[in-house]
């Protein structure tokens, strides 16, 4: 993990930038949540990231995110955003808010009995990249039938999309998926598409490198 060098009001002057796209993108700023995605960066990207009126903030890394949900200011709400294995479900079950990518019915059981009732997006794979997570398209109802089964809360849906011009595309399919299946929460759009995904009626980003920087890889 590295620390977070971006000084507060540059951090607050990205926070705000970040809205400005989702208002030119025909979205409600208000509307729309901003996740900061604080994976990669120490704690003090979550305590930045709160002085900077940020409180939804998302992780990817079990073990790092243990110790910023430790170590944060109260009030944050932490989304789960990555892919995640069954056996890292314990560990961070106690502070997650809203898990984004649940993909198979496996790892919903897991989250069912680590967190009864839990609020729950189902990744879908909109892009058909083998390296993205996400249940195929026409897998969605079965996912979030299978997850509702669990007892869980599934309030939406969550995508990746294709890089390019490719991701509208992907953004629509998720928005058509979504409004068949009645659900109203859209979790799409990161640091480059989220015009797009915003355009398309995303009511989620989640954004990292256009507020902290980019990451060690």
């Amino acid at each position: 993990m590295i620390p977070c060098t971006v000084a507060p009001e540059e951090l607050a002057r990205r926070v705000a930038e970040v809205r400005r796209r989702i208002e030119a993108a025909g979205g409600d700023p208000a509307a729309v949540t901003l996740v900061g995605v604080t994976k990669g960066f120490d704690e003090t990207a979550p305590a930045a990231a709160v002085a900077a009126g940020l409180t939804d903030l998302g992780e990817s890394y079990a073990q790092e995110a243990v110790g910023k949900a430790e170590a944060a200011p109260e009030g944050v709400r932490w989304h789960w955003v990555g892919r995640l294995q069954r056996n890292k479900v314990r560990q961070v079950a106690p502070f997650v808010h809203l898990w984004h990518s649940v993909d198979r019915a496996r790892l919903g059981a897991e989250i069912a009995r680590r967190a009864p009732g839990a609020a729950v997006l189902a990744q879908v794979n909109t892009s058909g990249e083998d390296g993205q997570g996400g249940c195929p398209p026409e897998g969605a109802a079965a996912l979030v039938a299978d997850l509702r089964a669990e007892g869980l809360e599934v309030r939406g849906l969550m995508t990746i999309a294709a890089r390019g011009d490719a991701a509208a595309g992907c953004f629509r399919t998720l928005r058509g998926l979504a409004d068949d299946l009645g659900l109203p929460e859209r979790s799409m759009g990161m640091s480059a598409d989220l015009d797009a995904a915003v355009a398309e009626g995303a009511t989620m980003v989640r954004v990292g490198t256009a507020l902290f920087g980019a990451r060690e890889r």
